[in-house]
């Protein structure tokens, strides 16, 4: 048999009942974006690593205001957060060079939103043959790069 190593998996699975609040404000007033995992601020939105990638370098982007929807923006959100996502998908393509991207708001939870309470945009890098047989046969996704090594290369790709 063969093992699959996620060693971020044991901090998270340690602290997720001591997380209070949301995760989206946690990260946005923290001052330490390499463990809040954040890859860039913006003025009025930030962007972060989900730390349940569907694939590495999937990343979130949300405004600083908690409790926002898609129809609660205002224009400037809506600009920055799109803007940011375009910048995410420079940085995307510079360090893992994806053959595409999906991107898309899960709206409510019936709709895939794991953080209901805060709207958020997500960027995800895309592969030929990356529906692999994992997670039909196990169960398990393998994402092949830690989550902090990816936080540290988008960030430095950035664009500037």
């Amino acid at each position: 048999m063969e093992r699959l190593w996620a060693p971020w998996r044991l901090e998270y699975v340690e602290n997720a009942d001591k997380q209070e609040g949301c995760v989206f404000c946690r990260a946005a007033a923290s001052d330490d974006d390499e463990g809040q995992l954040v890859v860039h601020r913006g003025e009025r939105a930030f962007v972060l690593l989900n730390k349940f990638p569907y694939s590495s370098g999937h990343m979130l982007v949300a405004p600083y205001r908690h409790g926002l929807n898609f129809g609660d923006l205002d224009e400037s959100e809506i600009l920055e957060i799109h803007r940011l996502g375009a910048q995410g998908l420079e940085a995307l393509n510079a360090t893992y060079a994806p053959d595409g991207h999906n991107l898309g708001w899960n709206i409510g939870r019936i709709a895939g939103a794991g953080i209901p309470d805060h709207g958020h945009l997500h960027v995800v890098p895309r592969w030929a043959g990356d529906t692999n047989f994992m997670p039909v046969l196990a169960d398990v996704k393998v994402i092949p790069e830690h989550l902090t090594a990816t936080r540290a290369r988008l960030a430095d790709a950035w664009p500037r």
